[in-house]
């Protein structure tokens, strides 16, 4: 896919990490202006309300068949769950036509798929019951705090030792729902041949996927055929297991003969982690390898190592392969994708999104002129042309249970990442104009 397609240096999810970036991916919305999008529970709200513009609501009025296939982490229900019967709001409420997820992570309970509202194979003489709260209602089921031996994968935190399933600690506490339990080791061939599926059917319409990867996120457990096939231990394996499935993904698109009126964009919804609470050799077998290349910090951070993303586009006949340096932000794809299909939304309505569809067809090497990232805890970051601004924050300088400096200091930092894509020379002192400036327009983005 890197060689046939557009490769974007500049590409930024709107967060450095998972709920609030994907919340923008489908609402073209700034995470910080909705105050509930931080990392989710299995059983918190639902994000995106029913009345909410969204991705695939724009492109399904436009008559495209729209589905989400895989993680989903944005909220589901109304607070309070019954995971034996019909939950809404689901994503068939948030504009998809069809939905196959794990409601939030791999590392939290429920450990199911939800087909569209209800969860999948649920066996009602088995009810499945889950609660995130200090100790654990189900004495019954063991936990990885209380059981340390039956853990075949060690946690190295204080989430992850709750629930074990499949011989892993889960963050939260579940019961019952054996039938349902998904397998680690067959989770992305299961949501594979659910995207092929969808794509084999969809062929002769429009059709919009969501093809939302659990892998690399933790715990990391590749299928059969990549365990042990990198020596950078299951982080490595999974990772190749990713590159397969998005490699079988263009397979089956050429095999259906839509390549020719096919986009396809593959992206990442924050910056790398090595240890993100299980002991899974990550961080040993890294050796000299640095997941975030030049760039500084990682998941979480507020410098560009946790937001900025790899990104290809690909569409054969239609974007020329090579780089592009284009200022992207994941916000983008509402516009873009409804310029794309032909759907008018006025400037005015489309929040944060911009139109920026000649940049992925290849036709604009610029893009945006500013966007707006955000460490965790919604500490917010001005990118404008070359120049980064991370406004003075409280809190530690390093996430130490991470490895992951965070990008917090009680001094305004300025870099010119055409000269520093490090950001390790902070020019604040030396251009307190420009600080003032950024300041400036951070807040005048934030107040609109």
């Amino acid at each position: 896919m890197a060689s046939e397609g557009l490769r974007f240096t500049q590409s930024y999810a709107t967060a450095a990490t998972c709920t609030p970036s994907r919340f923008s991916l489908l609402t073209g919305s700034y995470p910080w202006r909705n105050p509930a999008a931080k990392i989710l529970q299995a059983d918190d709200p639902a994000l995106i309300c029913e009345k909410q513009r969204t991705l695939p609501g724009v492109l399904s009025k436009a008559g495209y068949a729209t589905a989400v296939i895989g993680k989903w982490h944005l909220g589901i229900g109304n607070g309070k769950i019954d995971w034996n019967s019909s939950i809404q709001p689901c994503p068939l409420d948030a504009g998809f036509d069809q939905s196959y997820i794990m409601a939030a992570t791999n590392d939290r309970v429920p450990c199911v798929y939800l087909d569209g509202d209800k969860v999948d194979n649920l066996d009602p003489e088995d009810p499945l019951y889950v609660a995130y709260v200090e100790e654990n209602p189900f004495p019954s089921v063991p936990t990885g705090k209380a059981n340390p031996s039956l853990l075949k994968m060690k946690h190295s935190d204080q989430q992850h030792h709750d629930t074990i399933v499949n011989g892993i600690g889960r963050i939260g506490f579940s019961k019952g729902g054996g039938a349902a339990t998904w397998d680690d080791e067959t989770m992305a061939e299961v949501f594979l041949n659910k995207a092929k599926d969808f794509i084999t059917e969809k062929t002769d319409k429009p059709f919009f996927l969501y093809y939302a990867l659990h892998q690399p996120h933790v715990p990391r457990v590749p299928s059969q055929r990549f365990s042990g096939s990198t020596d950078k231990g299951p982080r490595g394996d999974v990772i190749a297991e990713l590159d397969w499935c998005v490699g079988e993904i263009l397979d089956h698109v050429k095999a259906q003969g839509i390549d020719d009126n096919t986009m396809v964009i593959f992206s990442s919804d924050n910056g790398p982690i090595l240890d993100d609470g299980y002991l899974d050799d990550s961080k040993s077998r890294c050796s000299t390898h640095k997941p975030a290349g030049p760039l500084r910090g990682g998941k979480y951070s507020m410098f560009d190592g946790g937001s900025r993303v790899p990104m290809i586009a690909w569409a054969p006949g239609h974007i020329k392969p090579g780089e592009s340096t284009a200022l992207f932000s994941h916000a983008d794809f509402l516009a873009s994708f409804a310029q794309i299909a032909g759907v008018n939304i006025p400037p005015n309505e489309r929040a944060d999104s911009l139109d920026m569809s000649k940049a992925l067809l290849g036709k604009d090497k610029v893009g945006r002129q500013n966007l707006v990232t955000e460490g965790i805890g919604a500490k917010t970051v001005i990118r404008q042309n070359n120049w980064v601004y991370l406004p003075p924050t409280e809190g530690s300088a390093l996430f130490a249970e991470k490895g992951i400096e965070t990008g917090c200091s009680s001094e305004p930092q300025l870099y010119d990442l055409d000269a520093d894509i490090g950001q390790r020379v902070n020019l604040a002192k030396k251009k307190p104009e420009r600080v003032v400036e950024m300041e400036a327009l951070l807040n005048s983005i934030k107040r609109n």
